[in-house]
């Protein structure tokens, strides 16, 4: 069987098509070969975390794998089957985990035995969603389509230093999706977050959240509740300093979330605000999905069996990307999408299952 070819430069032309292709060649056994990746980028070709993210689908797989080095403008993958088991990998900068995860997770659904994940590296990095977003807004998400999964943070890390550490669970890999629906948004029942510091004074921790909850009573009218997270000084375990929140509204049908981190010269207060702002906007449009996850949960709807559908706050550059790589490589699949902000996609899932 030939490969797929997918040129990286379509679209937004970043890392995601090549974590979406491979994603997806792994789940159905059609190989792919990606040219141009990120060449739209400033430092174009694989970075660590996508070489990660390359090498770990390798691992899984038992792919056969052309281009996976630092800087390569292209990749050629032939995998095997996904086999589960015990895994670590560690991408050797601050290089996002959750973006190496957005390649793996797919994936892994389909492993023939439990699967344990131990990935090291950034876990809260500017550019790709925070470790918190991941384990309480897409796992929500993805609970609802059958796929269940534990994220657990043993460490943050925060850029330049990295040295996050966090391990992953899936005990009964589905095999599979079902379809959801995320039209309606239904009734808020709450709305939570976890705003952390480390090697960094508490306030800054609770500033943010303070800051965050204040917006949200006031724009909302609703009293959030916010976790603190920060360490002693003598017994905080990383690796450098660090600091952000994560915010996620439950709903009745639904869960929307956001987040933004901390930066030097950045008030804590702007970075609270800043997390508000953004899932205040997203839920003003009555979306069912936030920005966020209108590129992730469109993957595993390809894959459901059966029609889904859902309205996203925004229809970003990246969702556009998506679907248009969808179309690529997956045979039978088709979506209909519809506005703007919000949008509606209604996607024909092919019923893939092992």
């Amino acid at each position: 069987m030939e490969p797929v070819v997918i040129d990286g430069s379509m679209g937004e032309g970043g890392g995601q098509i090549l974590r979406t292709a491979l994603a997806i060649s792994a789940v159905t056994g059609r190989p792919v070969r990606v040219v141009n990746i990120r060449a739209k980028r400033r430092n174009p070709g694989l970075r660590p975390q996508h070489l990660t993210a390359v090498k770990a689908l390798a691992a899984i797989t038992g792919a056969r794998v052309k281009g996976a080095s630092v800087g390569s403008m292209e990749v050629e993958f032939w995998p095997g089957p996904v086999r589960g088991g015990d895994y670590r990998f560690d991408i050797g900068t601050a290089g996002s985990i959750p973006l190496v995860l957005q390649a793996l997770l797919p994936a892994l659904a389909y492993a023939d035995r439990p699967v344990r994940l131990r990935l090291t590296g950034g876990t809260d990095v500017p550019m790709s969603p925070t470790i918190d977003y991941v384990r309480e807004v897409l796992s929500r998400l993805l609970s609802r389509m059958g796929y269940e999964f534990t994220v657990e943070v043993r460490r943050r890390g925060h850029y330049p230093r990295g040295g996050g550490i966090v391990e992953v669970g899936i005990d009964d890999p589905p095999r599979g999706f079902r379809p959801v629906d995320f039209t309606v948004r239904g009734e808020i029942t709450g709305v939570y977050g976890r705003s952390h510091a480390v090697r960094l004074p508490r306030h800054v921790a609770e500033r943010q959240a303070r800051a965050a909850a204040d917006l949200i009573i006031e724009r909302l009218g609703v009293k959030p509740s916010i976790e603190i997270e920060w360490y002693e000084p003598g017994r905080d375990p990383h690796l450098g300093p660090g600091s952000g929140i994560t915010l996620w509204c439950i709903a009745s049908n639904t869960v929307l979330g956001s987040d933004s981190l901390g930066a030097r010269g950045k008030p804590a207060e702007k970075v609270g605000r800043e997390a508000a702002s953004k899932l205040l906007e997203d839920l003003a449009t009555g979306a069912g999905i936030d920005r966020f996850a209108g590129d992730m949960v469109p993957v595993y709807m390809a894959l459901a069996d059966g029609v889904s559908s859902y309205t996203g706050a925004r229809l970003t550059s990246h969702a556009r990307t998506v679907f248009k790589l969808l179309e690529m490589i997956v045979p039978g699949f088709e979506a209909e999408l519809s506005g703007e902000s919000p949008f509606k996609a209604v996607i024909r899932g092919v019923g893939l299952s092992r």
